[in-house]
């Protein structure tokens, strides 16, 4: 961990001067050319998250399954559904979303994590800045408070809002921060996937990734999930 916080500003850098769509905070989604069939089937995508999270309860806080995360992570008020973290599938969870789980592995050059993202009424996720330059973030809307004015993110200094069925698409590596000031909760599909590089970048970011995959950041996230899990079926 010491290692790879050392590194990771350095990683950046070289990531970020390997991109081959430059490196803005928010990006145009037309110029990923597996956007227009995920928001193609993005009622499917509904269909399946609404059947998976029926009882929002049994779907893990971000508190509670990652310790790294409790400092932005309000409790009890930001939960995912992971069907993938960290090319770590969730075999449980991607039975009951196999479509979505079909789309999100079909994505170019590949994908990191995918889960359903949820935000309850009131929650506010502070100002704070991502893992690394390797991937991008995709969220695709699902459920958006209809007052979506008082739903928001803040990346660096432009406010973007979510709309249902389409796709948001930015680097969580610049400073951001998430408002649900509405009474409806807020879920969309987040999409971790690989940004589109260089030969440079390919090799710095892959070799970066596997470091954070293999170390405790994620480790502890998946024992996490587990322990949830089981005591969710002792219940």
């Amino acid at each position: 961990m010491r290692f790879g916080k050392y590194m990771q500003p350095k990683t950046n850098r070289w990531i970020a001067n390997s991109a081959k769509l430059g490196d803005p905070p928010v990006y145009d989604t037309a110029v990923f050319p597996w956007v227009k069939e995920l928001e193609a089937h993005w009622e499917t995508i509904r269909a399946e998250a609404a059947a998976a999270l029926q009882d929002l309860e049994k779907v893990p806080p971000l508190a509670t399954i990652s310790p790294d995360h409790r400092r932005i992570a309000p409790a009890g008020r930001w939960r995912s559904f992971f069907l993938i973290g960290y090319r770590y599938r969730d075999e449980a969870n991607c039975a009951k979303c196999p479509k979505t789980t079909e789309l999100v592995e079909r994505i170019v050059p590949g994908i990191n994590s995918a889960f359903f993202s949820i935000l309850v009424p009131g929650t506010h996720i502070p100002p704070h800045t991502g893992v690394t330059k390797a991937f991008l973030t995709c969220h695709l809307g699902i459920q958006v408070p209809r007052e979506r004015e008082k739903c928001r993110m803040r990346v660096v200094d432009q406010w973007v809002h979510w709309t249902e069925g389409k796709a948001l698409i930015f680097d969580d590596c610049y400073n951001h921060e998430v408002l649900n000031e509405t009474d409806e909760t807020r879920i969309v599909l987040l999409i971790q996937f690989k940004r589109p590089v260089g030969i440079i970048g390919k090799i710095v970011g892959g070799l970066f990734l596997e470091g954070v995959r293999r170390s405790r950041f994620v480790q502890d996230a998946r024992k996490g999930i587990a322990q949830w899990s089981a005591e969710r079926v002792g219940q």
